[in-house]
């Protein structure tokens, strides 16, 4: 696959996080994925990512991720991002506080055949709850 195909399905991956049509998961998430540093909730392919991202499209109905800096090979794209988004759901069994948040992480995502198939990460969780009040 070439760095074009990969960049479409990371981009595919971030129009379903960000518009909530998870459907395109299954177009662009391989059904055996492996993500090495997955949420609470996140089980594995597609289906984890729907959950994961149900939960925080919950919490965080405004949900903004900001690509910062982006890098790629043929078969990788490792990229830093910020989360952003108001607190207006519960979270991790948390009521809404209202607050609103803005934390950063950073990705490795590998893709055979036009399709993420493992995925390393990293994103400031703890600075997100603090934020939220809730450590």
């Amino acid at each position: 696959m070439t760095y074009e195909t990969n960049l479409a399905a990371q981009q595919r991956f971030a129009t379903a996080v960000m518009s909530g049509d998870f459907a395109i998961f299954d177009e662009v998430v391989a059904p055996d994925a492996v993500d090495h540093d997955p949420a609470p909730v996140q089980g594995p392919g597609p289906e984890g990512y729907k959950a994961l991202f149900a939960e925080m499209r919950t919490a965080f109905p405004d949900l903004h991720v900001e690509v910062e800096h982006l890098t790629a090979t043929e078969d990788e794209l490792a990229f830093a991002y910020t989360i952003s988004g108001t607190h207006l759901g519960d979270l991790m069994g948390h009521p809404a506080t209202g607050k609103k948040v803005s934390y950063r992480g950073m990705q490795i995502s590998r893709f055979a055949d036009g399709k993420l198939v493992e995925r390393w990460g990293s994103s400031d969780q703890l600075g997100m709850l603090a934020q939220l009040g809730l450590l």
